[in-house]
């Protein structure tokens, strides 16, 4: 049966009515359009936003939060952060290079949107098992997107995580995070203001690729859908490295009332919502648009995603002042419009209307829904877990050495070699460690950024694995030595209209909420991306974690490795008897399921600030979280990046895969010289948490006893061999 016109832009019959009565006629099919992107989930948030008043959004350090194109948090001495999180998950199912480039892209022109230098990208990739031959080649062309976009453009990769699990075989996501840094002084808004100022579009020129890629992310992938290649944009970072420099050169001028960037939606998103923030209107024509295609139509100017695009409010009688510059950096900058105090956005063709509709009607007017939810069938009989059930293996040392290899837990090297991570000089702590370390230039500061989810626990429990997310970016920071600021997400789940979906995502947001309001890490930006899902499956719901923390002395900023001879091992926190839901479970016993382990965030704010505070009194030699893999598989990550050895002795009276494996929350490792170990011992125990050395760094082997004997001996170099060599065995 033939689609209406309104069901081909993804809008419902009551939509449709909706837009008519806003309109008081029928819209064209312009208009339509403009509608069908603006109100598509990627763009309108339609499902969500009731459940993301949860976050907490303000703070004492919060400069801009949810609502700009990126938010900004005060690092001191009139500086700040900015920083966001995007998805393009379903571009990258489609074409993996341009996908995943241009997410990028599109991620970056929404920092120096803001006004900030970006100086640096970090990224959040899940696949599916690497025993598929599709799924290695999506993975092995995102990475190349990634580095390829990354590196041309000049802005380090620093940082990520990547994650495999069968889920995610049909639709991977590819979330991509930049920061940049900024001076107060220097924010800009996008904000469309002023009756008779200029609208100028700057940048690239204007194609058919990318039309309809809002839509196209508002719904499940198929293999109808996967055919839609058009709508996945196509990069140029050469180009945006030239718009970068333009743009900032040309907010020093001062004449620019607000910008933004180009991205989901195209011109329609950027003078809807630039005149909604400013409570204006526009009248443009497409005709004045530069092209790179003949015969494009209004609705193909006013929908394209071609990137390296940017819409600039200039101060009227000014313009001339925006053609030199980008003139002299090789670049369109055409006069397309002005901005009007009748609130309406009016489009022309050489001057006659060819759509006209409020702006506000494209963003502010969209409706809300409040979809069904309900606890999924899956949940109450996969959080039992019957510990008799599991043999308790026998030999250790191959167990640890099958979970090194783990394409999850194994080094990602294979991946970050393909970044450059070291351009603009400014990365103090590479790939690899818990955070990468960013120092800012002209001060003794650095900055530690990192991105977490585990969605294992997201899947077996959606309020405690959200929650866990945020302690667990916040743990990562603090043990490279910053104080955690601010968060900014990427929510990646499936169809919201599935009531077992949505109850998915509510009770992930609201323990993120709890844990962000535990510790003081307001969501300033983020990004939600629904339907990720095929015919078949949904993927675990994936809530993104992007994190940063302020380190006010570069002297402070510590990593993972162990350092020296004869300095003590130390766990702050507390190993309990937990085996549910761990990466152990799986790769050994084929299992996922059972409880997540028990966060508790007093306890986890004790442990940090316990760390913190050590590592600021100079006490502290090298940190390290226990995450994945428990106890057992974070020490052997210290002896790797170290190149030392280790004797360990625990005493935990429980099941001893359980102890080395088992993934506790709120346990942070720690050395230190012997001398300081009292005063650690101390602070501990002023903090209120559990602290005791457990172990020294000696020789080449990792040795761990449990209670008198001997379960771990392996040399480092044969689990150095292993664990680097994984992913790039199966890769190559």
């Amino acid at each position: 049966m033939d689609k209406k016109p309104y069901e081909m832009v993804g809008l419902t019959a009551t939509e449709y009515e909706r837009i008519a009565g806003i309109l008081g006629r029928e819209p064209n099919e312009l208009e339509l359009n403009m509608y069908g992107v603006m109100w598509s989930e990627h763009c309108s948030y339609k499902n969500s936003r009731p459940v993301l008043k949860m976050f907490p959004t303000e703070g004492e350090k919060v400069l801009q939060g949810p609502g700009e194109n990126a938010g900004i948090v005060d690092i001191g001495d009139r500086m700040a952060v900015v920083m966001k999180v995007e998805s393009h998950n379903h571009p990258s199912a489609v074409e993996p290079y341009q996908g995943a480039a241009t997410g990028v892209g599109g991620i970056i022109r929404d920092i120096f949107t803001m006004g900030a230098r970006p100086v640096a990208l970090l990224n959040s990739l899940r696949f599916g098992e690497l025993d598929n031959d599709r799924t290695k080649y999506l993975f092995e062309n995102v990475v190349a997107g990634i580095g390829g976009y990354g590196n041309c453009i000049g802005i380090p990769t620093v940082g990520g995580e990547v994650y495999f699990n069968d889920c995610y075989k049909g639709n991977p996501l590819v979330n991509a995070m930049c920061v940049g840094i900024i001076d107060h002084s220097d924010i800009k808004r996008g904000t469309a203001a002023g009756a008779g100022n200029a609208v100028m579009i700057v940048g690239a020129s204007t194609g058919r690729d990318g039309m309809g890629g809002a839509s196209f992310a508002s719904v499940e992938l198929t293999e109808e859908s996967q055919e839609n290649r058009s709508a996945v944009q196509v990069g140029d970072p050469f180009m945006e490295k030239l718009l970068l420099e333009a743009c900032l050169e040309l907010f020093q001028t001062g004449c620019v009332v607000g910008v933004q960037d180009l991205g989901a939606a195209g011109l329609t998103s950027s003078c809807s919502e630039t005149a909604s923030r400013g409570g204006s209107g526009m009248d443009l024509d497409v005709a004045l648009v530069p092209r790179r295609e003949e015969g494009m139509l209004p609705v193909e100017v006013m929908i394209s995603e071609s990137q390296e695009r940017m819409l600039v409010i200039v101060e009227k009688g000014r313009e001339e002042e925006v053609t030199r510059i980008f003139e002299k950096w090789g670049l369109h900058s055409s006069v397309i419009g002005r901005v009007t105090d009748d609130g309406m956005l009016t489009i022309r063709e050489n001057g006659k209307i060819v759509g006209q509709v409020p702006a506000k009607s494209l963003t502010d007017q969209v409706p809300v829904y409040h979809p069904a939810y309900e606890e999924p069938a899956y949940y109450s009989r996969l959080k039992v877990l019957d510990p008799d059930s599991i043999p308790v293996p026998d030999d250790m040392n191959k167990v640890l050495m099958d979970l090194l290899v783990c394409p999850s837990i194994a080094s990602k090297e294979w991946v970050y070699h393909q970044y450059d991570h070291m351009v603009r000089t400014s990365t103090a702590v590479f790939p690899g460690s818990d955070a990468a370390v960013i120092r800012i230039r002209g001060t003794g500061k650095a900055i530690a950024v990192t991105t977490d989810c585990n969605s294992r626990y997201c899947y077996l429990d959606p309020g405690m694995g959200g929650a866990i997310a945020v302690a667990e970016a916040a743990r990562n920071l603090v043990c490279s030595g910053a104080l955690p600021l601010a968060v900014t997400d990427g929510l990646n789940f499936g169809n919201p209209q599935k009531p077992e979906i949505f109850w998915q995502f509510r009770n992930c947001v609201a323990g993120m909420s709890s844990a962000c309001r535990a510790l003081n890490t307001p969501v300033i930006s983020g990004n939600v991306s629904f339907y990720n899902e095929t015919d078949t499956d949904a993927v675990y719901p994936t809530p993104i974690v992007g994190m940063v923390g302020l380190i006010e002395d570069t002297a402070h900023i510590t990593t993972q490795e162990f350092k020296g001879e004869g300095d003590a091992i130390v766990l702050l926190g507390t190993s309990k008897e937990e085996l549910g839901a761990c990466e152990y479970l799986k790769a050994v016993h084929g299992l996922e399921r059972g409880p997540v382990p028990h966060l508790d965030l007093d306890t986890e704010k004790k442990v940090q600030q316990c760390c913190l505070e050590v590592i600021r009194k100079g006490l502290v030699k090298s940190a390290h979280d226990c995450s994945e893999g428990g106890i057992a598989v974070a020490l052997a990550e210290c002896c790797i990046s170290g190149g030392l050895g280790a004797r360990i002795e625990l005493t935990e009276d429980f099941r001893k895969d359980a102890l080395l494996f088992g993934e506790s929350q709120s346990r942070i490792l720690i050395t230190a010289a012997e001398k300081d170990l009292q005063a650690i011992v101390a602070i501990a125990e002023e903090t209120g948490i559990e602290c005791r050395k457990i172990g020294q760094v000696q020789g080449e082997r990792l040795e761990i006893f449990v209670s008198g004997i001997k379960e771990i001996d392996l040399a480092v170099q044969d689990m150095e061999k292993s664990w680097r060599g994984a992913i790039r065995c199966i890769m190559e």
